[in-house]
């Protein structure tokens, strides 16, 4: 799929699109730092009927949020560097007991996923626009 939006009510149009396509509990965000990850996360949030307000987790590295579904985890990656750091905060466990994990800046992470089912979503902020790439 893909969208390109100009301004932030557009963010709900993709939310709409691409919450009846989440078949897996993993949904990868890259983007480049204020491309909209966690505003997207945000607006996701709320359309799953969370009442929790959702931050970037970039200091705590990950947060925790309920909704009807399950639980909800959002991982901000950007500070690790190794895998080993991954495994240090317990990543396998939250993906095992959440109804979805979206993780931020997935890239030391992303080739220990193989054989796992998930989505990824690409958000390219070229200053006027963003261009949009779910699968």
């Amino acid at each position: 799929m893909h969208f390109e939006i100009r301004n932030l009510e557009q963010w709900q149009d993709v939310v709409n699109e691409i919450l009846p396509q989440l078949k897996h509990n993993i949904l990868l965000l890259k983007g480049n730092l204020g491309a909209g990850k966690t505003t997207f996360t945000q607006i996701l949030l709320k359309n799953l009927g969370s009442q929790d307000e959702v931050n970037s987790p970039t200091y705590s590295i990950v947060n925790e949020y309920s909704s009807p579904k399950g639980k909800v985890f959002h991982f901000d990656l950007y500070r690790l560097k190794n895998i080993g750091e991954v495994y240090d905060i317990g990543i396998e466990e939250y993906l095992d007991n959440s109804f979805l994990c979206i993780i931020e800046w997935p890239e030391v992470y992303e080739e220990e996923l193989d054989g796992l089912g998930y989505h990824t979503m690409e958000i390219d902020n070229n200053g006027e626009t963003r261009e949009i790439t779910f699968e």
